[in-house]
């Protein structure tokens, strides 16, 4: 179709632009959640089944698309999903009360899932192994960004006008970044090559592979043990340990800050010394600080600031190498399905942790959280668990060596 040529670095910052504004939508809702909770009046439990619902939502569409998915082209896929995802957000910005917000976010969940199981698929099919870890932390720097200035954006025009006007913003972004994928992605086909029959018996071999069964269930307690306590931290760090709601932002500006340095850094490392040795010291960190977080009481701001800019750079840096290793864990010809149910995976367990933590944890009269020390424990147990899992899923790539 004429579409210019474009190093490995260009495309690589192309999907980390088209990530940022999926990672952004995702995120932008926790840090609201005080004024959600207010505005709408809903409690912990009502708001963590809105954050829920875009995770499920994504992972029943990911599960139905997993069978076709690599039946087409890579880019018109991704443009026909981030179109939906761009829609839903847009849903989301016309939202009237809790019911309307909720329906937009299943829908902008849905789309978007899918998108971001495409943008690491492309990465998966263009990037050889032994550089996949780092390409895969320049596409995560799109969390950063997200974190750094989208989110303080978001709130800010949150507390300017309303709480949809993030989503209204972030719509106009989505439509732009959607032309400039239009023009600059180029097709990514070579998976295509295999006959239609293969690829039917393909997939059906990836319901059998039991090295992707336990690649699948690495990931998914790997997020679980990461998002148990994500979607209630916002509120806790106001009521229980004294962050000015009016400062919340400070918390993604600094992390995401920090995470687009680490994030390729610590790819990086994984591709030196091993993606497995890599996540396991990160886990060791994170799980460290997840209980100071969760059994934290009342604190200076500049200590929140620090506790929270470590678990952005440990916790949320477990993902470099634990992208890298999914990546790796079946061919290429299967790697678009497998992506896809990577995707449900994740949004199955964030759903479950996100359902999970409203259930645990309750608000009293003064608005603090109760039980929320019980969501670290957790998130350690479990967290453990994934890097036990990690040691068991063997790479299938064939392009490389086995980098563990």
């Amino acid at each position: 179709m004429g579409f210019p040529k474009l190093t490995e670095k260009s495309l690589l910052l192309l999907l980390a632009a088209v990530q940022f504004t999926h990672i952004m939508d995702f995120m932008i809702l926790m840090p609201l959640g005080p004024q959600l909770v207010r505005d709408l009046g809903i409690g912990p439990g009502r708001f963590s089944a809105i954050v829920a619902a875009y995770a499920i939502s994504s992972g029943i569409v990911g599960l139905l698309t997993a069978p076709f998915i690599d039946r087409f082209d890579r880019r018109m896929a991704l443009l026909f999903v981030y179109a939906g995802f761009t829609v839903g957000t847009l849903a989301c910005g016309l939202a009237q009360d809790a019911n309307t917000l909720m329906m937009g976010r299943m829908i902008s969940g849905g789309f978007g899932g899918v998108a971001t199981a495409l943008v690491l698929s492309i990465v998966g099919d263009v990037v050889p192994p032994q550089r996949r870890a780092a390409a895969v932390g320049v596409v995560m720097t799109a969390f950063s960004v997200a974190s750094a200035l989208g989110v303080p954006t978001g709130l800010y025009l949150a507390s300017a006008f309303d709480w949809e006007a993030p989503f209204l913003m972030l719509a106009g972004l989505a439509s732009t970044m959607w032309l400039v994928a239009f023009v600059g992605l180029p097709s990514v086909g070579g998976h295509l090559e295999a006959d239609p029959k293969k690829r039917t018996a393909s997939f059906i071999a990836l319901l059998k592979d039991a090295n992707a069964g336990k690649a699948l269930l690495f990931y998914a307690a790997l997020v679980f043990g990461h998002f148990i306590i994500i979607p209630l931290m916002a509120q806790y760090f106001v009521a229980n340990m004294g962050l000015p709601e009016d400062r919340v932002f400070l918390v993604y500006l600094i992390g995401g800050v920090l995470t687009v340095f680490t994030a390729p850094r610590i790819g990086k490392l994984a591709d030196r010394f091993g993606r497995v040795r890599v996540l396991a010291v990160l886990v060791a960190v994170a799980s460290v600080v997840t209980l100071a977080i969760a059994n934290g009481g009342a604190m200076p701001m500049w200590l929140i600031l620090l506790i929270a800019a470590f678990f952005f750079v440990f916790a949320s840096g477990r993902f470099v190498p634990g992208q890298a290793i999914m990546t790796l864990a079946v061919p290429p010809a299967r790697r678009g399905a497998f992506m896809s149910l990577s995707g449900c995976a994740r949004d199955v367990a964030s759903g479950a942790a996100s359902t999970a933590s409203g259930l645990i944890v309750t608000a009293d009269a003064s608005g603090r959280l109760m039980g929320y020390h019980w969501l670290g424990w957790l998130a350690v147990s479990v967290s453990l668990l994934a890097l036990g899992l990690a040691r068991l899923v063997r790479e299938s790539d064939q392009r490389g060596s086995v980098n563990s």
